[in-house]
Parts: structure tokens; sequence; C-alpha cells
């Protein structure tokens, strides 16, 4: 390196920004980027948009993975030779004020493709005195960039898909660095401990994933050395440990999705191509939530179709009390709800069918099922968790028709034929025999007394009935949809 130019790499300093969705030193663009051109202050801003104890507390899942995998980065970046500063305070304010006094040349970071992560990342370009650059990296593919021959944003999956696998230049996964330089002592006065959970008020749930790269890694070896390979059929088995459990990781960016997606394609071949296949096209439907997101942005309070729009949803306490709790007196939908309040997790197909079923069954309106599984999934994401209501209510972009109504007891029957997953969720339900698992009401007396089960006591009866439930959405429907479907 001549002398100039290491003049001007000392001259340089960036602020390197992570910010929730890029837990991880490798497959970080920003930070590579920026160790290439001078210092790094890697930091962490502890926001009360998502940190005050009264907003953590209504995402105490997430807020637990995220501590951890805040904790394991500070600790990846210490071992590299650097620190994570963290501080406290509202981001629009603290990065232009410490931007400016840590005499930083530039800013980075990966962009956001929530509507609120952009309003805030234009007020704080508006007050820096240095460059905002945003890196892409939250999708396979930059969100917004993909169009219809007509110029238009995608609102079918299978042509953005195809249009993805055909376009996309997806990167290849950078490497984490070797080592970083200290970082500079005018830093260092600024930094704060990185919250407890205990601080705000928030109990540690033993039943989560663990948070932090190297648990991440750890899930992704786990996935393609066991499941990758039956993944196509595996999948939607809800008694079996089949799927990748990877959708916290990528939400929190403790693996990028592109290191994934790279991961997955090393080990395709003739034996398992369908199953790398499918799990890629998951993959795409993520970038296709985002794209969604980015172009109509409206969709986080609105339904995507206008013909939604005022539809006469019910407001009954008691419907949506028994949802919430697990007391529906389906079995499978009561087993998705225990699920999610204990593990912060719930199969996919479990979600389209309790989805479904509050939707459609109970004629509630998908934004509270939405707000819902929002606070307690620990992979709770604002694109990916309205894309699936929105598709569950009938709502939505390539949604489901309306008047597909899961059935709950041929989903669980086809999908958990042996009960396990009931069993595992409702114990009380545990020495019922198959048969009579998804619909314990038709056992017989005797039967029953075996199993050690009062309906209506241990276990509570159905609070609608199927067949009635479903004629009467359809009947809503087709009454408030019938000028366009």
């Amino acid at each position: 390196m001549c002398l100039k130019a290491k003049i001007m790499k000392q001259d340089h300093r960036t602020l390197v920004w992570f910010r929730g969705k890029d837990l991880r030193v490798s497959d970080h663009e920003p930070l590579i980027e920026a160790l290439k051109v001078g210092e790094v202050i890697p930091l962490f801003v502890v926001d009360p948009y998502f940190f005050h104890p009264l907003r953590a507390r209504k995402l105490p899942h997430r807020m637990q993975f995220l501590l951890e995998s805040i904790s394991e980065l500070s600790d990846n970046l210490a071992s590299l030779g650097s620190q994570l500063i963290c501080v406290s305070g509202s981001s629009v304010v603290m990065v232009p004020e410490l931007a400016q006094r840590w005499g930083v040349t530039q800013v980075v970071a990966h962009r956001w493709t929530e509507p609120f992560g952009r309003v805030r990342d234009a007020r704080i370009a508006d007050e820096l005195s240095v460059p905002l650059k945003l890196y892409e990296g939250e999708t396979l593919h930059p969100p917004g960039s993909l169009r219809t021959g007509k110029g238009s944003p995608y609102s079918v999956f299978t042509p953005f898909s195809r249009a993805l696998r055909r376009q996309a230049q997806i990167s290849v996964a950078i490497p984490p660095p070797d080592s970083i330089e200290p970082v500079p002592k005018i830093a260092l006065s600024d930094h704060e401990k990185i919250p407890a959970l205990e601080t705000l008020g928030i109990q540690r749930n033993p039943s989560l994933q663990k948070g932090g790269e190297t648990a991440g890694q750890n899930r992704l070896k786990l996935f393609l050395e066991k499941h990758a390979t039956g993944y196509a059929k595996g999948r939607d088995q809800l008694g079996e440990s089949a799927t990748s459990r990877l959708s916290a990781d990528i939400k929190f960016g403790t693996l990028s999705v592109r290191t994934i997606w790279e991961k997955v394609q090393e080990v395709k071949s003739d034996l398992c191509a369908e199953s790398i296949e499918t799990f890629q096209t998951e993959l795409i439907w993520r970038d296709f939530a985002h794209s969604t997101l980015w172009d109509r942005p409206e969709v986080l309070k609105q339904p995507f179709r206008p013909a939604w729009v005022g539809f006469p949803w019910r407001n009954d306490p008691a419907d949506w009390k028994a949802w919430t709790d697990g007391r529906t007196g389906y079995p499978v939908i009561d087993a998705a709800a225990r699920e999610l309040r204990e593990t912060g997790f719930v199969h996919n197909r479990a979600r389209m069918i309790t989805a479904s079923f509050l939707c459609k069954h109970l004629l509630i309106d998908y934004r509270r099922g939405e707000s819902h599984f929002l606070k307690y999934l620990t992979d709770g994401d604002w694109a990916q968790n309205n894309a699936g209501w929105q598709w569950s209510a009938g709502s939505g972009c390539d949604a489901q028709p309306y008047f597909r109504v899961f059935n709950p007891f041929s989903q669980g029957e086809k999908f958990d034929p042996d009960g396990n997953y009931v069993r595992r969720w409702i114990p009380e339900l545990k020495l019922l025999p198959n048969r009579y698992i998804y619909r314990p009401w038709d056992a017989a007396p005797e039967v029953l007394a075996k199993a050690k089960i009062t309906l209506g006591a241990d276990y509570p009866l159905p609070i609608v009935d199927h067949a009635t439930a479903r004629e009467r959405f359809l009947r809503v429907a087709k009454a408030y949809l019938k000028p366009t479907g």
C-alpha cells in the first residue's frame, strides 16, 4: 500500500450501525466494506421504540432472542479485537449526534423494508453531516426491484418466483473478517451495558430457541445433515421436527438469508433436489412478502385487496379469549395456541390452520390474530406475518380464495395422524385413541372415562360447530365480496 493510500485509510472512520436484523460478523457487507477504508466503530442503539419496558414486554420472546444475539455479537466482535458500543436513546437523535462526536466520515447499515424503518432512515440521513450508506442484505434480492412485463409490482407469487430465479444475481456470502482494529478511544466513554431481560420486566423463557450466530449456524448444520433431504414431505408433518427452525435467525440476521441459500444449494443433488427446491421456494416467498411491503406499505394497516376494506368482522370477546388461550375445543387449534405462548414458535402448517379458524370459523379480524402472533412469535417479522395472515384470510396478495376454509379435523388427521402434536401440547387428551384425538366429543362415554377426560371440564366442547361456522363465513363473505369475488 502506498503512503497516500495509508493516509487516506487513516482519515476514514466508519460508524457501522447494527440494527437488530444483522446480528452477525459473517456475511456482513457494511462491516466488511467499512474495514477496507479505515477505522470502524460498531454501534447498537438501545432505542426506546423497542426497548422501553412497556414496549419490550409486548414482545417478550423476540426480546429474549434479540438480547442473546446482541450479547453474542458483542463477544464475537471482542474476539476479533473490536467492541460493540451500546448506547441508549432515540436512533434519530443518537446516530447523528454520535457520528459528529466521534468524527466519523460515514455511517453504514443494512436497509430495512418496513415503512417506519424507511422513515427513520430518511430522518437520520437529513440530520447527518456525513453520508448514510445502506446496503442490501435483508432479502435475497432487493425488495421492489422485480417488475412484471408492464413494469408493475408482482401480485402473484409464482411469476415472482420464476422472475427471481431467472433474474436475481444472489451474491456469494462474505466470510467474517480475520481481525478488527480496536475501537477509537473517543467512543468508549459512551458505551453502556446491554440491557438485561430482568431490567425490562421480562421473565426468561427456557423453552425459547437460543439466540446468537453460533446457535444459528448449529441449526443450519442440523437441518442440512438431518432434515433437508426430506423437507418436501416432512415440512407439513405437525408431530415431527422436520423443518429448518431458521426463521428467527433470518429475522434477526444471526444468519444471512443468502448464506442459507448458498449452503442448501451446496447439498442439492438428484436425491434431494425436490426438497431443496421446496425449501428455496419458501425463502423466495419471504422475498415476495418483503417486496409486497416495500411497494405497498399500507398493507400493515389495510387489506391488500380493496374489496376487503370494511369487511364485517365480529368482535366476540369469549371466542377471542378461547382462541388465544387454546380452549376452543378443536385440538389442533388449541395445540397451536399453546405452542405459540410456551415456545414462541408455531409450526407453519399449524399457523395456516389456526389463522383460517380465527378468520373464518370465528369471523374475527385477521389483524387481531396478526398482532397476537407478532407479540409472541420469536420469529415475528412484519412482512412475513402480515403476508401469512392476509393469505389465510383471503384478503392478501396472492391469497387463497376466500371460499377455501380449512377443516381442522381433516387437517389434523392428515398432517398429524398419530396425534403426536396434540398430545404434546394438550396433555389432557394424551390417553385418547388416535381415532378420537381430533374429535374427542365423538368418543363413547366409556372411552372418555378410560382416557380420564370429562368434556366441558378437563377439555372444552367446541365453541362453534364446524359446518355451521363455515356456512356462516361463506354467506357473509359472498354477500360482502360479490362485486369483485
